[in-house]
Formats: C-alpha cells, sequence, structure tokens
C-alpha cells in the first residue's frame, strides 16, 4: 500500500518581470509539480517591502519561501536541489 504524502507544503516566490534567475527558479518548481505562488515585484513597492520584511537583508530576486522558511534564491535552490534536499522539502 502506497504512503500517502504528507499536506504539501507552503510555496511562494518573489520574483521580478525580465529576471533570468526568477525564470529559472520557477521553472525548476514547476518542473516539480508544486503548486506555489509567485509574488511580481516588478511594480508593486508593497510585495518588494514585504519580502525584504520576511528576510531582511534581501535585495536581489527571486526570493523563495518553503513553509515560511526562507530558502534563498535561484542558486540556492537549484543546490538543493542537487543535494537531494528540496524533494524532500517539498513533500515529494
Amino acid at each position: 500500500m502506497a504512503e500517502t504524502n504528507p499536506a504539501s507544503p507552503k510555496v511562494e516566490i518573489y520574483t521580478q518581470f525580465g529576471c533570468p534567475y526568477c525564470h529559472r527558479a520557477v521553472a525548476l518548481l514547476q518542473s516539480k509539480g508544486v503548486a506555489f505562488t509567485e509574488y511580481d515585484t516588478t511594480m508593486d513597492r508593497a510585495k518588494r517591502s514585504e519580502m525584504v520584511e520576511r528576510k531582511p537583508g534581501a535585495r536581489t530576486v527571486p526570493q523563495i519561501f518553503i513553509d515560511n522558511v526562507a530558502v534563498g534564491g535561484s542558486d540556492e535552490l537549484s543546490a538543493l536541489d542537487r543535494a537531494g534536499k528540496l524533494d524532500p522539502m517539498l513533500g515529494l
């Protein structure tokens, strides 16, 4: 009998229009088939401020959060995937 996956984690990503790192991070999340919420900070100062409040010192996008834990940007997300640590964080 197959195990049922626990509830999917809440995945959020702050992005900006035209950002290749944002595109890469979104593509990786999509390839995993996980649901996520994307916040476009291009013209939304409030979302940009929210991002910095959630991760003090964050100056670049993307910023990715899994269950309200800041995991960093595209490079950090890819590093977690290469190390085999991303799937467990995503409940996969």
